[in-house]
């Protein structure tokens, strides 16, 4: 019974160290076109990992173009000048790697891994697609089916996913954080190649970009590599900034969607801090006290005690700008969605009024370092947190300062941003439940 117990000191306490070092042996160079390099060697196996942070995301999209950034998720795959469509892939896979790729509100990121011997092939690869892609009309017309076909079946199966956007286009009404990653349909069916290519040009250049490189590997062989490969290609005037700023809410929203489901579906959204924000750290435990795990404070009242819902979680992140602390529930079996929230409501208001215990805090805190440590015990957990601290704070060895950051949040602070942020003027509810018979 003690083995547990030990295994998880040692992984808590292993933070502090493993961080310090870690952020010691992180370097960074950039290239004359300006894209950025962050490498961090760690040699405990012979494999390595190459990932592209683009600054490009649904955020940058407007009207009549949304969904582009997601779209060019599926076509940076389909073929170059040097290898053709579909080869990327299978010249990846002939040299021992794989890859995967994700789309957020904030950036597009393209992971690789590969045995550390292959590194050459991997650069020649990105530099092609980065350089040279083909926007092909037959390819265009191929991958847009995939994605409308996509947008089709995210509707149809996931509630979360169509309760999110509909809550998220009220919740706001200025900023383009109001649709979804995926776009609206009738922008899909008519992007054109000549939006497609400026979009490419706009937010693919090597200067909107930051490269992190983890593994075994050399921080001069990777210099070299880059050079060779990724120093010609040309960069472009910087995007246009995003300045458009969401104004206060003043008054709580309520949005009703109708869809087949057994019981009701119910979303909370307020408005949140942005990553680059004092409050930030303390709204992350914030909402990892309501439903992180089966111990907290809205899974225990809502699930275990009341069983008035089957499913509760929360969703809090990393953006640019101020964006959504979202909670979500899905009723429990005979349960209308008033009693739902009449309850998280006596939840909320105690929290607001009644400050969250130093042990209960603390539980949070170390279950955040434990999270934190399992990332950096693998080279692709490394390269995730070196690439989005690069991005959102402008420097990767921020990462590193994460432990600190969350243990410097007193119970004081977590009230403070209940009381700031867990509002009714400040929130958007949504319920998703079965269509009612309608009525003349």
């Amino acid at each position: 019974m003690r083995k547990p117990i030990l295994l998880f000191l040692a992984l808590l306490f292993a933070v502090p160290l493993m961080s310090q070092t870690a952020a010691d042996a992180v370097q960074t160079f950039s290239l004359q076109n300006g894209m950025n390099v962050v490498v961090l060697e760690d040699h405990s196996i012979p494999n390595a990992t190459m990932q592209f942070y683009w600054k490009v995301g649904s955020r940058n999209e407007v009207p009549g173009i949304t969904g582009l950034s997601h779209f060019f998720e599926h076509m940076m795959f389909n073929g170059a000048k040097k290898y053709g469509p579909k080869e990327f892939d299978r010249v990846m896979e002939a040299a021992g790697g794989s890859n995967n790729a994700f789309t957020s509100e904030d950036m597009t990121a393209y992971l690789d891994w590969f045995p550390s011997n292959a590194m050459e092939v991997m650069f020649d690869l990105e530099a092609d697609r980065i350089g040279h892609l083909a926007l092909v009309d037959s390819m265009v017309e191929s991958e847009r089916g995939v994605v409308l076909s996509e947008w089709t079946t995210r509707r149809e199966n996931s509630n979360y996913s169509l309760l999110e956007e509909q809550v998220r286009s009220s919740a706001f009404t200025a900023h383009p954080y109001r649709w979804s990653v995926i776009g609206y349909e009738s922008d899909i069916r008519n992007w054109t190649i000549n939006d497609l290519q400026r979009y490419f040009e706009t937010y693919y250049a090597p200067n909107n970009a930051v490269v992190v490189v983890v593994g075994d590997v050399t921080v001069d062989e990777v210099r070299l590599l880059c050079r060779s490969h990724f120093e010609s290609i040309p960069p472009h005037a910087p995007p246009r900034p995003i300045h458009t700023v969401e104004p206060e809410q003043m008054g709580e929203k309520r949005v009703w969607v109708e869809k087949d489901v057994s019981s009701p579906n119910v979303m909370v959204a307020y408005h949140a801090p942005k990553a680059q924000s004092d409050d930030f750290h303390a709204v992350m435990l914030l909402s990892a006290l309501l439903s992180e795990g089966q111990s907290s404070r809205l899974y225990n009242a809502l699930v275990d005690n009341k069983q008035l819902a089957v499913q509760v979680l929360s969703s809090f992140s990393e953006a640019f700008d101020p964006t959504l602390l979202v909670v979500y529930a899905v009723c429990a079996e005979g349960v209308h969605e008033d009693s739902l929230l009449k309850a998280y409501d006596a939840e909320i208001a105690d929290l607001v009024h009644r400050p969250v215990s130093e042990d209960e805090l603390q539980k949070v805190k170390n279950r955040k370092r434990v999270d934190l440590y399992r990332y950096m015990a693998t080279i692709d957990g490394k390269a995730q947190l070196l690439g989005s601290s690069a991005l959102f704070y402008g420097d990767p060895r921020i990462a590193f300062s994460t432990p600190e950051a969350y243990e410097r949040v007193t119970v004081q602070d977590v009230q403070r941003v209940a009381v700031k942020y867990l509002t009714i003027s400040n929130r958007t509810v949504g319920v998703l439940k079965k269509k009612m018979e309608e009525h003349p």
